[in-house]
């Protein structure tokens, strides 16, 4: 009897703009409800008249940051490696994968947890907090840091739902997660008195849920084999060779925005939040570039396991072209809806009118960040995951500190923003050519194989 032919990953046929629109429009619905409530959450707290407990939220999110970097790499490596083991039809491998990331996921998510909470009054110093804003960001911090951890493990799990084209399921974890927060912010912050204390509560709740929905969908549905010491030996080398330069690559965006809320600092509280206000309402409008380049890992994944190059390369020409329309209609929206951000916020006059003047420039930096993210996405998931490091931390370094300098040396505030801009535009025109670098390498690759 002939063997029955393995089941390749659905992503290898139909048309790929669907794929790409599918995956990315069930992301987005996913992301744009996180970034609303973090946007309400700010909200709350900006409406308790404090521009420094708008402040510390913005230092104290930023601290969070990290920790969901390193949650983000190996987020990239779970669907990367399961994708593909579902691209060659090896679903056994895939499960044996899942279980054995999840677990890393776990581990090294609750180390950067115990790491960043003991060093946490340091990371602020650095960052410029100071006083009021320093106090309490610190113990905003001390009550929604353990929430990392529960993060990591339904960011793994997420990726495990997304290599299997399961997109409407990942979308549900992350629904849970945000459903719960704009519950309960409002009732802690302002409905028990608990003020900023109320929004990190709020916070572990909310990612307490999104992992018990996490595990009900990949887990519950067999998705995941239990982690085997076998397993972690074996597949910690290839998990790693992903996760490790996808962890530096995701570690360097946090960084870059800390060396511009540090560089703001110096101007009062009042530029930090604005610079976090307008970071935060960014996040939500661009939200769709963040799910597209988290929802294309699986697509490239499969379809380099199945060795369908010529799949590859027009799923990536398809990501750019929808990326850069869908940056430059948000980023005209911002620029036009800065005045009204800054009433809806209840920002004072300075710090209104330092939000209607970092608009333009964020926007603008955004319509090139989306080619960054893009690339990135592309390098993670074809073998080419150092060179995702190298881009994003040359625009964190390079691409940052100098033009920030520059920028606020000669123009302020406005014009340290206006730097970050002009920086991200030279990195991200740089990924985007480098990215057809790489489809000529791997044709060439696979060609010799």
């Amino acid at each position: 009897m002939n063997a029955r032919p393995a089941t390749r990953g659905v992503f290898t046929r139909g048309p790929l703009l669907r794929h790409v629109l599918v995956m990315t429009g069930a992301g987005a619905v996913g992301l744009v409800a996180i970034f609303l409530v973090d946007a309400l959450s700010l909200l709350y707290v900006s409406r308790l008249g404090d521009a420094d407990l708008t402040a510390a939220v913005g230092f104290a999110t930023q601290v969070m940051f990290l920790g969901v970097g390193v949650n983000i790499g190996l987020s990239i490596a779970v669907t990367a490696l399961v994708s593909r083991a579902l691209g060659a039809g090896d679903r056994d491998r895939a499960r044996r994968l899942a279980g054995s990331g999840l677990a890393l996921a776990g581990l090294f998510s609750g180390l950067v947890v115990v790491l960043l909470w003991l060093a946490r009054g340091e990371i602020l110093r650095w960052l410029g907090a100071s006083g009021e804003s320093a106090d309490v960001a610190r113990g905003f911090l001390g009550l929604a840091l353990p929430a990392n951890l529960m993060l990591g493990l339904a960011m793994a799990l997420m990726g495990v739902l997304r290599a299997h084209g399961e997109a409407r399921r990942s979308m549900y974890v992350t629904l849970a997660g945000a459903a719960a927060t704009a519950v309960l912010d409002p009732v802690l912050i302002f409905g028990l008195g608990l003020g900023v204390d109320g929004a990190a509560i709020a916070t572990l709740a909310a990612r307490a849920l999104a992992l018990a929905v996490g595990w009900r969908f990949a887990v519950g549905r067999g998705h995941v084999a239990a982690p085997r010491l076998a397993d972690l030996g074996a597949h910690f080398a290839p998990l790693a060779a992903i996760a490790g330069p996808a962890i530096l690559t995701n570690l360097a965006s946090p960084v870059a925005v800390s060396w511009v809320l540090a560089a703001l600092s110096a101007y009062g509280p009042e530029a930090v939040a604005a610079f976090a206000i307008v970071d935060r309402v960014a996040a939500l409008g661009f939200a769709a570039i963040f799910a597209l380049s988290g929802s294309i890992g699986a697509i490239l994944g499969q379809n380099l396991g199945a060795r369908r190059i010529g799949r590859v390369g027009r799923a990536m020409a398809i990501c750019f072209r929808l990326s850069t329309g869908y940056a430059v209609i948000v980023a005209a929206l911002l620029w036009l809806a800065a005045p009204a951000i800054a009433r809806a916020f209840a920002a004072p006059p300075e710090t209104a009118a330092l939000i209607v003047a970092f608009m333009p420039w964020a926007g603008a930096g955004w319509v090139f960040l989306c080619w960054l993210f893009v690339a990135n996405a592309s390098f993670n998931n074809l073998g080419f995951a150092l060179l995702s490091t190298a881009f994003n931390w040359g625009r964190a370094t390079l691409g940052v500190m100098p033009f920030v300098w520059l920028g606020g040396r000669y123009g302020g505030a406005e014009g340290a923003i206006a730097g970050l801009a002009a920086g991200s535009a030279l990195f991200g025109t740089a990924a985007w050519a480098a990215t057809g670098l790489v489809l000529r390498a791997l044709a060439k690759r696979l060609r010799a194989a």
